[in-house]
């Protein structure tokens, strides 16, 4: 599992002092992080390889203001050229979101390339 530490900004609040929803989709691309360094290890956008397919996030409670949130993310599944990740978002030791996001590994050119297998073998040391 990867764990990624964010603690929330008044900016990221809505009008009753909760997170904003649309905060939750950045929060989650945070956590993702370490995962994108194993594709491109200087993280450089001109040799960018993971491309976003998919997300589906689930609200199950409030996120406040006043604490720290943890994001994990575990991967669920590696193809042969896509990734499937399942995510949560934790404050105060309660789950508070959970989704998915599926990415596929492209070539510089465009188009899909396959996972080598070295990057498959550390995405599985984080599996579910």
């Amino acid at each position: 599992m990867y764990s990624t530490t964010i603690t929330p900004r008044v900016s990221e609040t809505d009008g009753v002092g909760h997170i904003n929803n649309t905060t939750i989709p950045v929060w989650l691309e945070a956590g993702r992080k370490e995962i994108f360094k194993l594709f491109n290890p200087d993280l450089a956008f001109h040799d960018w390889r993971c491309i976003l397919l998919k997300i589906d996030i689930q609200y199950v409670s409030e996120i406040h203001y006043h604490s720290d949130v943890v994001v994990k993310v575990w991967v669920e599944k590696v193809g042969n050229t896509s990734f499937t990740l399942y995510e949560e978002i934790h404050q105060n030791d309660r789950c508070c979101t959970k989704g998915h996001a599926v990415y596929v590994n492209v070539a510089r050119k465009g188009g899909k390339q396959t996972i080598p297998n070295d990057i498959k073998m550390k995405l599985m040391e984080h599996s579910r």
